[in-house]
């Protein structure tokens, strides 16, 4: 199955996430098909968050991609952001 998730890099204690779609099989941070955006949640005000490829998003969920519970969540808090 294909799902699209968080792959964590950067420092230790200070946490920065691609958003990736992987097979489910593989790890966490191993390999991924593609990079569909990114979470940065140390973000300074002046800095990007989160940004995600709302095409490519759409495109990976009409091939039957499955969205794993915290970037389900990351994607409503970018539309409800991206709305107002």
């Amino acid at each position: 199955m294909v799902v699209i998730r968080l792959a964590r890099s950067g420092a230790k204690k200070r946490p920065f996430y691609n958003m990736v779609v992987t097979d489910s099989r593989n790890r966490r941070d191993g390999r991924f098909v593609e990079r569909i955006g990114f979470y940065n949640p140390v973000a300074a005000a002046t800095e990007q968050g989160l940004v995600i490829n709302t095409e490519r998003l759409a495109y990976w969920q009409g091939n039957g991609a499955q969205l794993s519970p915290t970037a389900a969540r990351l994607v409503k808090q970018f539309n409800t952001n991206k709305a107002a």
